[in-house]
């Protein structure tokens, strides 16, 4: 990133007190305190092929008797972790994320990425796109065979210093649309299945049943399906 472009984000970052900061391993957001960034190297073993079967959002997510690679849109990318593991088990994505912020972060991660031996063949299927999902999903010129909806939702973690990164990201968001438009557009790309990151106990999104739902220790996958032609 050019030190223009950072004075840039850093004039409306100091607004919240925060600031990007361009360090040896990456590109990081820090409040003074504790910073953040995006690093795919912190999930290699979890995209090992291995585990990657044990995967709960792989299994909402993969069409059965579709040929691989299918096509999904994570219409909240955040920090690609979801993303990164879907492309791994051979999904071509697109990323949506609203934040210019994050999407600069998700950005920064996904060129480091790309000089990895282990994770350039994986993120050459994840395509980012800075913009507001509900306007990009009506827009796209395919019609996914999946969407991927993962409203954000407070952190259960016990750990302090996990809830006080969260914070962090949570100064950046811009007010989100609400769910019903979030689910409106993802049902307007036409998708084949929209899958629905959720709290265990948590409420389903705009109070709509699903067809189905896989559930885990703190995290249930409400899935809607459609027919599609």
């Amino acid at each position: 990133m050019t030190i223009d472009l950072l004075d840039k984000y850093n004039t409306k970052l100091a607004q919240v007190g925060l600031a990007l900061s361009q360090e040896e391993k990456g590109l990081c957001l820090t409040d003074g305190k504790l910073s953040i960034m995006a690093d795919f190297n912190e999930m290699l073993p979890r995209i090992k092929q291995s585990n990657l079967q044990k995967e709960m959002l792989i299994k909402a997510a993969r069409i059965k008797g579709h040929d691989m690679p299918q096509t999904l849109v994570d219409a909240t990318a955040g920090f690609g972790d979801d993303s990164l593991i879907l492309a791994a088990a051979g999904f071509n994505v697109t990323m949506f994320e609203m934040n210019e912020i994050i999407a600069v972060l998700l950005q920064d991660a996904l060129e480091r990425a790309r000089e990895s031996k282990e994770l350039a063949k994986i993120v050459a299927r994840m395509n980012l796109i800075c913009c507001d999902s509900t306007v990009g999903l009506r827009e796209l010129d395919f019609k996914p065979d999946v969407v991927l909806l993962d409203p954000m939702f407070p952190a259960r973690q016990k750990s302090a210093l996990i809830k006080k990164k969260f914070q962090l990201i949570q100064k950046l968001e811009s007010p989100c649309s609400t769910e019903s438009q979030l689910l409106d557009a993802a049902k307007a790309a036409c998708p084949k299945r929209i899958v629905i990151k959720r709290p265990l106990k948590g409420p389903y999104l705009a109070n709509e049943k699903p067809s189905y739902s896989l559930s885990g220790k703190a995290i249930r996958y409400d899935c809607l399906v459609f027919a599609r032609d």
